[in-house]
């Protein structure tokens, strides 16, 4: 099993970025999702959620409204879309997914049995 996270990249303040996640060895569909990151010399912190029928998702407050998770089954693919990025969003970004059948979206990393190898997202200009 294996999540293979792109799409990172260096983007001026304000700019948007789309990051996808494409998991092999199985799908993930009846199981939650998530998208945390880690900044240089900071914890791990979590930034979005996304429920098994993608009916629930769940954000970070400082990321809320810019951007959104959403997940294609049939593709096996779980996306993050970045929009008015900002420099305190420079991070690396993972995918995970938790193996329980149909758990709820989480926050709790340790939710979270999968993870990928993470992109380099930096903001600046």
């Amino acid at each position: 099993v294996q999540l293979q996270a792109s799409g990172g990249g260096l983007v001026q303040p304000g700019g948007s970025l789309r990051l996808s996640c494409v998991a092999s060895g199985r799908t993930f569909r009846d199981n939650a999702m998530a998208w945390f990151r880690r900044a240089p010399g900071k914890e791990r912190e979590f930034v979005a959620a996304i429920g098994w029928s993608g009916g629930q998702t769940y954000y970070a407050d400082s990321v809320k409204g810019r951007f959104t998770i959403s997940r294609d089954d049939a593709r096996r693919t779980l996306s993050l879309q970045m929009n008015s990025l900002k420099p305190e969003d420079t991070a690396v970004y993972y995918c995970a997914a938790d193996r329980q059948f149909a758990g709820p979206a989480s926050a709790d990393y340790g939710s979270y049995d999968y993870w990928g190898q993470g992109t380099q997202v930096t903001v600046s200009s």
